[in-house]
């Protein structure tokens, strides 16, 4: 259809300039036959002709499945997206289109593709989108993971990488997973005693959750006292940024957010995070004199007061931001682990022995002790190629269009990068449905983001740069859990009747908590 404006242009400067008469005019004095006037409608009828294609020639998109009117592209994401958005991709391409509400959507399902895009285009698609609930939560956004590509990015990374979560730093830490782990494990030795079933993943929950607490701000974020405490805070965070925001996806209707209630429990939740927050730096700043205990607050504060251009509500956004991104990532993976190795018990008992074998005679684990077993790594790695804590990498482009492949994407678009499509890519995984720890022995590919194919921590500029602490924490905490004791599974279930269905929130853990029967390991002499 003709732009109606377009069409008056058309009247009053060609029309007019050259003193052709309206077309009614020219019905009526019989003139239509003038070969003047057909060699301007002709005129006309191409150059329209001509900019629809253009412009079509210049949006070369990737292919992009039938979508519905108003949602788009959205009823594709619902249950458990990353399943369906591989499904779709099987059909139409590792680079596909969607629109999500009004969103322009461009989902990156292969390694060849993610690599293309970061050696090429990283920098184009360094930011994450603007939601709703990461400007309330985060304070406008001036965490780490939500802080648009720039100057103050670059610091808060900086501060991350070189003060917060160096390998130094990590190991600094090992004191606190050896006194939650054994906290852990003596609740375990407990119901092994009384041949009780115990829910690992509450347990595996709480542990995470006081292991990344203390080290941020020397508190436990689970008690044993019920009620309300900051571990139920986060979980809440975790809720909220996985609720439909009509909002994020048409901006014209971000009053219904209002209406649902939506927009007050963000509120809500953030004004107690904030109360929460000002009181445990209070409390540092108050004992800094006495304590030389260095908690991450405490670095942040001390180097806030040697200079470091940093707000209070900077600090409280990037101390969210590791309680969002360290507790439920740990002991998701941790929990995924142990029922892979469950299913599969001929290499539970290969782990097993890996395990021992390093640590015979030993009454605990030490941190160098990881290091040796090899298998136990192995594992691990597995794991998080199945796995994935998180499934979706998301980016936002900047205002400039680029070509990826052969296709044109358009300037402002959301891309998914598919980790959990990507590494079970038959392409580059040989039978990637299964758990084989045994493809990573003798295997150069690590999880520090260079190798495409596996990216369990992302890759490029935007990387996790938790990774070493989120290792450091998951394998010692695995490693003790199976060197202290037998498993098998409770309430009648085996290795065959075990499920795994996903339960798909901001990570994506599993749908029915897991049950087992622990039982005291005795070393033979």
């Amino acid at each position: 259809m003709v732009d109606w404006g377009f069409s008056y242009l058309v009247h009053n400067l060609i029309c007019k300039k050259l003193e052709i008469p309206p077309l009614m005019e020219l019905i009526n004095e019989n003139k239509l036959y003038n070969p003047l006037f057909f060699s301007l409608i002709l005129f006309i009828f191409s150059f329209l002709l001509w900019l629809k294609l253009s412009k079509h020639k210049l949006q070369n998109l990737p292919p992009s499945p039938p979508k519905l009117p108003i949602i788009g592209h959205l009823h594709k994401l619902v249950k458990l997206p990353h399943r369906s958005l591989r499904d779709l991709s099987l059909k139409y391409g590792s680079l596909m289109f969607l629109n999500l509400g009004q969103n322009p959507t461009l989902v990156v399902s292969s390694a060849d593709s993610l690599k293309e895009m970061v050696k090429n285009y990283d920098v184009v698609f360094m930011n994450k989108p603007n939601t709703t609930a990461a400007n309330i939560l985060f304070y406008g956004c001036k965490d780490l993971g939500f802080s648009p590509y720039g100057d103050y990015w670059r610091q808060v990374r900086k501060l991350c990488v070189l003060e917060l979560l160096s390998a130094r730093r990590v190991q600094s830490f090992q004191f606190v997973r050896e006194e939650e782990v054994d906290a852990i494990i003596r609740k375990i030795h407990e119901a092994a005693v009384n041949g009780d079933v115990v829910d690992l993943t509450k347990m595996l929950m709480a542990v995470s959750s006081n292991i990344v607490s203390r080290c941020v701000i020397s508190r436990k974020a689970e008690d044993d006292n019920g009620g309300i405490h900051f571990g139920e805070l986060t979980r809440r965070v975790m809720v909220l940024f996985t609720t439909l925001c009509f909002g994020d996806f048409w901006p014209s209707l971000k009053w219904l957010d209002y209406v649902t209630g939506f927009i007050s429990r963000l509120k809500s939740t953030f004004w107690e995070l904030d109360l929460f927050f000002d009181q445990v730096i209070d409390e540092h700043k108050e004992k800094e004199a006495i304590d030389e205990t260095k908690d991450f607050l405490s670095i942040i504060l001390q180097l806030q007061k040697d200079g470091l251009d940093l707000t209070q509500d900077n600090i409280k956004a990037i101390l969210l931001d590791m309680f969002a991104g360290g507790t439920e990532t740990t002991s998701t993976t941790a929990e995924w682990a142990m029922s892979e190795l469950l299913k599969k018990p001929d290499v539970l008992k290969k782990v097993e022995q890996d395990v021992r074998k390093v640590a015979k005679n030993k009454q605990k684990i030490e941190l160098n002790d990881l290091n040796q077993m090899k298998y136990l790594k192995c594992v691990i790695k597995e794991t998080l190629r199945l796995h994935p804590p998180v499934v979706f990498l998301v980016r936002r482009g900047t205002s400039e269009a680029v070509k990826l492949g052969k296709y044109d994407i358009p300037p402002n678009t959301t891309v998914f990068i598919n980790v959990w499509a990507i590494q079970r890519d038959p392409i580059w995984w040989e039978n990637p449905e299964e758990f084989i720890p045994e493809r990573f022995e003798n295997s150069r590919v690590d999880f520090k983001g260079q190798d495409f194919q596996f990216i369990p921590f992302g890759c490029g500029r935007r990387d996790c740069p938790g990774m070493p602490f989120a290792i450091a924490s998951l394998e010692y905490l695995v490693a003790n859990l199976l060197f202290r004791f037998d498993w098998k599974l409770g309430d009648g279930e085996t290795s065959e009747t075990l499920d795994l269905i996903e339960n798909y929130g901001l990570t994506v853990n599993k749908k029915v908590p897991l049950r087992v029967m622990p039982t005291i390991f005795h070393p033979s002499t």
